[in-house]
C-alpha cells in the first residue's frame, strides 16, 4: 500500500480560522487571512473545536493518491460520501499482463488456506483472460475478477468529514486494511494542521468507546487538546 498527500488547501488552520471569525467581523476575508495573529488563529481554533462548530473545517481539503489497496477497501471507502473519488476503472484498463492483489495476513499465515486462495486468484485471473481473447468486452470479462484486486484511487476530503473518516476507520474494529490507510493519512495531515488533528483518530483518543459491549477492550492513549 502506498499513500501519498498529493495537496491540500494552503496554510489550512488559518483558512479555517478565517472563515469562523469572518462571521463576527467587520472587515473581508481576504484581510483577515494577511493580518490575522497567529495567536488569534489558534484561539478561534480552539473555540471552534470545542465547541463543535466544525462547519468551519468544510473551508480546508486534502487530495490523496492510493495505489496497491484492494477492491475490498475501496467498496468501504466510497460509503464516505462527502468526499470525491477517482480510481482505476476495470472497465477500461484491461489486465493482461497478470493481476496483482492483495492477500489477507489471517490467509497468508496458514499453508492451507493460503494455496486455495493463491488457486483461487488464479482460476479467476485465467478465466478473465480467455474471455477477453474470446473477445469478451473488459467491462463484462471484470465480473470474474476478485475483490482481492489491487487498485488506485484518489480520495478528496474536507477536514470535517477527514476528522469524520479517521474516527470511524482508525479504530481497532476497523477492517484491517482501511484502518491501515487511515492511520498513513493522518501521519501526513497532522504536520499541515497540528492543532486541528492534535486529537484524530479512533474516539477512545478523546473519550469512552461508543462500541458498548463490542469495544476491542485495547484503547488507544488518550490525547487532551491544549
Amino acid at each position: 500500500m502506498q499513500v501519498e498527500l498529493l495537496y491540500h488547501t494552503p496554510d489550512p488552520e488559518r483558512a479555517i480560522a478565517t472563515a469562523a471569525r469572518l462571521c463576527y467581523a467587520p472587515v473581508g476575508a481576504a484581510e483577515l487571512m494577511e493580518t490575522m495573529p497567529e495567536e488569534r488563529v489558534k484561539s478561534v481554533l480552539s473555540t471552534i473545536m470545542s465547541a463543535g462548530h466544525t462547519s468551519t473545517l468544510e473551508h480546508a481539503s486534502y487530495t490523496f493518491a492510493v495505489d496497491g489497496v484492494s477492491r475490498a477497501l475501496t467498496h468501504q471507502l466510497v460509503r464516505h460520501r462527502i468526499a470525491s473519488f477517482n480510481q482505476q476503472s476495470q472497465r477500461y484498463v484491461k489486465f493482461t499482463d497478470g493481476l496483482a492483489t492483495v492477500k489477507p495476513e489471517s490467509v497468508a499465515a496458514n499453508e492451507e488456506t493460503n494455496a486455495v486462495f493463491d488457486e483461487a486468484i488464479v482460476a479467476a485471473i485465467e478465466a478473465y483472460e480467455k474471455l477477453l481473447a474470446a473477445g469478451v468486452p473488459a467491462e463484462d470479462a471484470r465480473y470474474l475478477l476478485p475483490n482481492a484486486a489491487e487498485t488506485k484511487i484518489v480520495i478528496t476530503m474536507n477536514v470535517r468529514e477527514l476528522l469524520h473518516f479517521f474516527s470511524l476507520r482508525c479504530c481497532n474494529r476497523a477492517q484491517w486494511e482501511i484502518r491501515e490507510m487511515a492511520h498513513r493519512m493522518l501521519e501526513l495531515v497532522k504536520p499541515t494542521a497540528p492543532f486541528v488533528f492534535m486529537d484524530a483518530g479512533a474516539p477512545c483518543i478523546r473519550g469512552n468507546c461508543p462500541e458498548g459491549k463490542m469495544t476491542c477492550g485495547n484503547p488507544y492513549p488518550r490525547v487532551k487538546r491544549a
